[in-house]
């Protein structure tokens, strides 16, 4: 460890020492109470209603009493099972000020898996959304006795059982308990350690079962410190809050950066329906998404630029969008932009790139990130070609997310960016990412085997990740240690590496490459909806479906070309050589995808077993 990387870490933790969540949380209701803290939609008629951060933390006060009247005893789980929405989160500060520790379940997960996890972390209290989950909870209820009380947000959905408690009867609780005996929360507070976990994140399981991973306030407060150092995330930041919080990196930005930056939230529900709807009207000064969201983005704005008619104004776009992208890749670590270059940037931003932006709702972003996944270089050139910096950064669950990060001054487009302040990355023989720092959990819930294999004696973190460094610092991420394809010839290859260029093209929505212990290399692949549909009307061609479209010949040939010229960008090992185009998306609905849209091999390669076994054949 460097003499800097020490000296950064104690200065950092310094700043936070003896703190926990609740502490920042109280100043910022006491400096700028209020400020607007959370905009949830009203459900008679959409419009949106908007707590204070004074009005927030008074609910979350409320709330912690309400759990404390209930039974819950400190370091006690209460298990949430709900979609973005303030209720959500106020349930989540709610539990850390009664000194219980908040559990966010992923919405699409099984009944089973929802009563594994119940009974893995001893959920004590649940609180449910409505109907959906209340169904899905009592089918399992049977094999979770520790659940004592079960908290329905939908009152209607509510059941008359003495088991059950309507949100607004909870939170009525809680206001009189708080009123009757004001110190009952504070007494709480005063016993919560910064070593004690803010909450308890399952990972999403693309093997095996979940594991539980335990997050201290400790954790989650230097990742705050490092935000603010960095400069990254301003304060008063506008955001919309889409991705599921039972995610590391929605929980950062929903939950705990809008306490450090007085931040204003704003909730999507179903961000599959409404997002693009919900960012024009919320102009968000600061977005994240996975790469598959930011690739959807890019299939929609290709879709628009392909309306355009008019050739004088399409060559106009294509021009001004060459320019972005030269301004972009010239703004990157170890460059420098040329003053007629940052001239041609202006009048192209003004005139043409900023109304682009403006369409999706994103022309106030200043800060635009992406994580989860590499996001594919060809994605984070398009953005340029807009305009747009989006930062990579890289982490997990088990690091309080991102342990290196491209910041909007040192930042290279393919890349994952540097170690952020404080912590240290190195790469073992094999090439794994291993990270050390206040940033790593302390480790898997009642897991101590699974714990000692993620982090070594010496505190080295093993991220499972393989990944290379360039002279810069700079980190890139190549493959998941343990998906790497062993060819029947020996060869190592990186299916991420396939993939990232296959869908490269608009009309490849997802791709898994397979070939372990085989000859050659092939690739299961779907149709992206909105590329297929605008490359449809571009060649008026009417498809009643997916399933029609993906049938097309036409279309079949144009996806054949974008296996070619993928190909000629790889070493033979690494080529195509027999692929089948699906007539379907996956989604996390369907099982192919974890709740952040990774891939879930095993699943893929067991459900398309046949398909795999034809490729191979003749």
């Amino acid at each position: 460890m460097t003499s800097e990387v020490l000296r950064q870490r104690a200065e950092i933790e310094q700043s936070i020492e003896g703190l926990t969540l609740c502490d920042p949380f109280r100043d910022l209701a006491e400096r700028s109470g209020s400020s607007p803290a959370y905009s949830d939609r009203l459900a008679s008629d959409g419009a949106w209603e908007t707590l204070t951060w004074a009005q927030a933390r008074q609910h979350a006060l409320e709330l912690a009493a309400g759990f404390a009247e209930l039974g819950l005893a400190p370091g006690e789980r209460v298990a949430l099972l709900m979609p973005n929405r303030v209720e959500h989160v106020l349930a989540d500060l709610g539990a850390v000020h009664a000194g219980g520790v908040p559990v966010t379940f992923y919405a699409t997960m099984s009944a089973d898996q929802i009563a594994y996890m119940a009974a893995d972390c001893d959920a004590r209290i649940a609180v449910l959304d409505g109907a959906a989950e209340l169904a899905r909870l009592e089918s399992v209820l049977a094999r979770l006795p520790g659940l004592k009380k079960i908290i329905v947000r939908d009152s209607s959905a509510c059941p008359a059982d003495e088991r059950y408690l309507a949100w607004r009867d909870f939170a009525a609780l809680g206001q009189d308990r708080l009123a009757a005996a004001p110190s009952l929360v504070a007494e709480r507070m005063a016993l919560i350690t910064p070593g004690d976990p803010v909450t308890l994140l399952y990972t999403s399981g693309t093997t095996g079962n979940p594991k539980g991973v335990v997050i201290t306030h400790r954790n989650v407060l230097y990742e705050l410190a490092i935000a603010r150092h960095s400069g990254t995330v301003r304060d008063h930041v506008r955001w919309v809050s889409y991705l599921p919080l039972a995610h590391i990196a929605e929980r950062m930005f929903s939950i705990y950066m809008p306490i450090s930056f007085t931040g204003h939230v704003h909730f999507c529900r179903d961000p599959a329906a409404n997002l693009v709807s919900t960012l024009g009207q919320v102009r968000p000064t600061a977005f994240f998404g996975v790469p598959r969201i930011w690739e959807k983005v890019q299939a929609g704005i290709r879709a628009l630029l392909a309306l355009q008619d008019d050739p004088e104004q399409r060559a106009a776009a294509e021009q001004a969008m060459d320019t972005g992208r030269r301004y972009v890749e010239s703004c990157q670590f170890g460059r420098s932009v040329p003053d007629d270059l940052a001239e041609e940037f202006r009048q192209a931003d003004e005139s043409v790139l900023q109304p682009i932006r403006a369409l999706i709702g994103l022309g106030d972003t200043t800060a635009a990130s992406s994580a989860a996944a590499p996001l594919p270089l060809e994605v984070g050139r398009f953005f340029a070609s807009l305009g747009m910096k989006i930062l990579d950064v890289y982490g997990m669950t088990e690091t309080t997310g991102a342990f290196t990060a491209n910041r909007e001054e040192e930042f290279k487009l393919g890349t994952v960016g540097r170690p952020v302040p404080g912590t240290e990355v190195r790469l073992a023989p094999d090439g794994e990412i291993l990270t050390r720092g206040p940033l790593n959990t302390p480790g898997y819930l009642n897991l101590p085997e699974a714990t000692a294999e993620l982090i070594d004696s010496a505190g080295w973190l093993h991220t499972g990740d393989i990944g290379s460094l360039d002279s810069d610092g700079f980190l890139s991420v190549v493959d998941r240690k343990k998906e790497l394809i062993i060819t029947a010839g020996g060869e190592n290859v990186s299916p991420a590496a396939i993939e990232n260029l296959l869908v490269e093209h608009p009309l490849i929505g997802q791709t898994a490459a397979y070939g372990d212990r085989r000859p050659y290399v092939v690739a299961l692949l779907t149709l992206d909806g909105e590329g297929a549909a605008a490359w449809a009307r571009a060649h008026g061609i009417a498809a009643s479906s997916g399933t029609e479209l993906a049938g097309h010949p036409d279309l079949v040939a144009e996806v054949a070309a974008a296996v070619t010229a993928a190909n000629a960008r790889l070493a033979r090992v690494q080529q195509v050589k027999r692929w089948r185009l699906l007539p379907v998306e996956w989604t996390p609905e369907s099982e192919e995808l974890t709740p952040t849209l990774k891939l879930k091999r095993r699943v893929i390669y067991a459900k398309y077993a046949d398909v795999i076994s034809q490729l191979y054949e003749g």
